[in-house]
């Protein structure tokens, strides 16, 4: 009676079971990087309505003679108005503390300040769900019966930590990344700005014209930089468009530029001879990081050598001899019987 063929293994791992899961991946991946192909969209448009609705609520502001009304003028949604009061109610509700996460919210690019309520809110509420989720998982319903009292304890209070850390931990991610892409278009904005100025433009003009040159190279800059541009054209103090620049980018290189824009509506100093200055300064600084990252790059590919690269190379070399040298202990060798 002949014995059924089973699928070859290596290591102990079946191959046809492996190349069927990688072929699927990769049909996957090819499918996903044709619909990214086909479907590209402008970067700028989703922040088209964000600075319009800024645009909307600066022109209010001047029409509005009352300057306290002026001040007070933010937008409100009913939901961030009732937690608010509830926060209010529990006396949980800091003035530094909603101040601290509005700055966040600006640098992660989140434009709407009523959402610090709502991170608070989550704050307070997230570890309770979480660990409540915890006690239901690993004491009540005994998922896991074979993890001891530590493990359990663990994982409870990572629910916990992760509750209480997560959304603070989204904004700091979310404002790292987005400072990044600015910080990669900035020297090349100052250049731009640098042709502007010496065109004649006025600052407010050269901002927007930089910001609709460099919107789809980098959308968070092209979005700032037009933000800055609709304040400067609205706000009755131009030393707060860029101020508020400076608050919305957490970055040394910005402050700069801040800085000189205030010196120069001030002192009236040339503002294309400081701006050629500092972007110089940005680009050296962008080719030391580059070469920062050049000279770790050995170090940092050790790891992935070792643990990737080397193992696969073995197997395609030893492979076959390894799939020899077992045939030839199962008798199946070419002298068997």
């Amino acid at each position: 009676m002949l014995a059924s063929a089973s699928n070859p293994t290596l290591l102990g791992v079946d191959v046809i079971v492996v190349g069927t899961i990688l072929a699927g991946i990769a049909a996957a991946a090819m499918f996903f990087a044709v619909y990214a192909a086909v479907t590209v969209k402008d970067p700028m448009a989703k922040r088209v309505k964000a600075l319009n609705d800024r645009r909307a609520e600066l022109k209010t502001g001047m029409l509005t003679h009352s300057a306290k009304k002026r001040q007070s003028l933010v937008r409100k949604t009913d939901t961030t108005e009732r937690v608010k009061d509830t926060l209010q109610n529990m006396k949980v509700l800091q003035e530094d503390q909603v101040k601290d996460i509005q700055q966040k919210l600006a640098q992660a690019g989140i434009r709407n300040k009523e959402y610090a309520v709502v991170v608070i809110f989550a704050r307070m509420v997230l570890p309770i769900v979480l660990g409540l989720i915890g006690v239901v998982l690993f004491y009540w319903t005994d998922t896991f019966p074979e993890w001891g009292s530590f493990k359990r304890f663990a994982g409870f209070a990572t629910l916990v930590i992760v509750g209480y850390k997560g959304p603070e931990i989204y904004l700091k991610n979310s404002a790292t990344k987005r400072t990044k892409e600015i910080q990669k278009g900035l020297p090349d904005a100052l250049d731009l700005l640098v042709i502007c100025a010496e065109a004649g433009l006025t600052v407010d003009a050269a901002f927007n014209r930089v910001a609709r040159e460099l919107g789809r190279a980098y959308p968070e800059l092209g979005e700032e930089f037009a933000l800055t541009a609709i304040e400067l054209s609205f706000l009755t103090e131009r030393r707060q468009a860029f101020e508020n620049l400076a608050y919305r980018v957490d970055l040394e290189a910005v402050r700069g530029v801040v800085t000189t824009m205030i010196q120069t509506e001030r002192y009236g100093t040339p503002l294309a001879s400081a701006l050629r200055v500092l972007s110089a300064e940005f680009r050296n600084e962008r080719m030391m990081r580059a070469e920062e990252k050049a000279a770790r790059l050995p170090a940092i590919m050790t790891v992935p050598l070792i643990l990737f690269i080397l193992p696969v190379l073995f197997i395609v070399i030893l492979g076959p001899a390894a799939c020899s040298i077992t045939d030839a202990f199962a008798g199946d060798g070419p002298g068997s019987n």
